[in-house]
């Protein structure tokens, strides 16, 4: 499904291990006329999860499937429940379309916030296909090996007082409070870091995992869906023009690698188990 003739809405591309590695606010295409109701503040595409797709690139060579968005979080945020439930009652967090930044600056001229029928169409054009497919692949992936881990990948700016207090550590392992993945792998990942670096890092605090992981990890039929926020401090220069850090990528890239692998064995383990 394409929202232009020339751009998809997602991309897919398929691999060959019980990995599946979804990267969905990597997007920072807005469309003409959702730009035309918005701030200029939203083409700056602020929360965007910058160069993530460069960061796992060693996905793809060890065959992984990876799934990415084409559009901006701020068109339709693809980690939102689509009924823009809120996953942290209590905590101020933005929705399904978000209306304003994290930084609280409004997305949206005056007058032209989404309607309620321009909120489902974008859940009609951009949302339902990438789930589709993702669910799609997990399904295929299963079929395959009896076993697979989604890894939703993420990324965030080290302070976000939004959202957090002071700093955030450098990684940030959700599993939904241990219930999307088989038990204690976010607890082996937190302690992996540790072991392996200097990094910062633990599990299920802040960021227990958003609507994907919540929703696709059922460890009882197989998938094990396990979320990483990192600390955009780790791998990139966190205010404009968000450029590719080479010295800082080149630190973590290997730990991600060896998370990655670790994660899939353990869950490969745990089907043989």
């Amino acid at each position: 499904m394409i929202e232009r003739k020339d751009l998809p809405v997602f991309s897919l591309h398929r691999g060959k291990i019980p990995l599946l590695v979804s990267i969905p606010h990597l997007g920072t295409h807005i469309p003409e006329d959702v730009a035309a109701t918005m701030t200029d503040v939203a083409s700056r595409t602020d929360d965007c999860d910058w160069h993530l797709d460069r960061l796992y690139s060693f996905a793809k060579r060890l065959g992984a499937s990876i799934i990415t968005p084409s559009c901006a979080r701020y068109v339709i945020d693809l980690n939102r429940p689509p009924d823009d439930a809120n996953l942290y009652p209590g905590q101020d967090t933005t929705g399904l379309v978000p209306l304003d930044t994290f930084e609280k600056e409004p997305l949206y001229r005056d007058g032209h916030v989404p309607t309620k029928q321009e909120i489902s169409r974008r859940r009609a054009v951009y949302w339902q296909p990438y789930h589709d497919a993702l669910a799609g692949e997990l399904d295929a992936l299963r079929e395959q090996h009896g076993v697979v881990l989604l890894w939703d990948a993420h990324s965030i700016r080290s302070q976000v007082p939004r959202l957090f207090d002071g700093v955030l550590p450098d990684f940030n392992f959700g599993t939904a409070g241990g219930g999307s993945a088989l038990p204690g792998l976010a607890e082996a990942m937190t302690n992996a870091v540790r072991h392996h670096s200097g990094y910062s890092a633990v599990a299920n605090g802040r960021f227990r995992g958003g609507y994907i992981t919540r929703h696709y990890g059922r460890p009882e039929d197989g998938i094990h869906a396990l979320q990483l926020e990192l600390s955009q401090r780790t791998y990139m220069h966190e205010q404009m023009p968000y450029a590719y850090d080479e010295i800082r990528a080149a630190r973590v890239e290997p730990l991600l690698e060896i998370l990655v692998n670790g994660a899939v064995e353990a869950v490969r383990a745990a089907k043989i188990g």
